[in-house]
């Protein structure tokens, strides 16, 4: 059983769906094995999102996720990378399908809902900064 991990950000909890996603995970058959609701600060956010850091769009993903609590989460279940990503829907919602999560619920590329791990390495760096036991 693979496990990953996922983070539904401020937009999330802001507009009462924090409920509506984890039932789409589980009805999707992958279960939620952590769950934590936090507040990020700078550190966390430069950490999680390390990788896009010196990218333009950066400075304002990150007042975003300042602006309100969290749920991160580790998944497991067969093939969680790759069924999280598909449930998840593209990055940008107005290329999202519907059905997705993106698709169906978020309102900008930047304000998308949710954040998943992309591979093993990124399930494994990401569990480590939230849950370092899970890893």
């Amino acid at each position: 059983m693979e496990k990953t991990f996922a983070l539904l950000k401020p937009d999330t909890t802001g507009r009462s769906l924090i409920g509506e996603i984890i039932a789409r995970i589980e009805r999707k058959g992958l279960a939620i094995a952590e769950l934590q609701m936090l507040t990020l600060d700078e550190t966390d956010i430069e950490e999680l999102y390390a990788p896009h850091v010196n990218k333009s769009f950066f400075p304002d993903l990150k007042k975003f996720m300042l602006s309100g609590p969290v749920v991160a989460m580790v998944i497991k279940g067969d093939n969680a990378i790759k069924e999280m990503r598909k449930l998840n829907g593209a990055t940008d919602p107005f290329e999202a399908n519907p059905g997705t999560i993106r698709g169906d619920l978020a309102l900008s590329k930047t304000q998308n809902i949710i954040h998943s791990s992309d591979s093993p390495a990124e399930a494994a760096r990401e569990m480590a900064i939230f849950f370092p036991n899970s890893v």
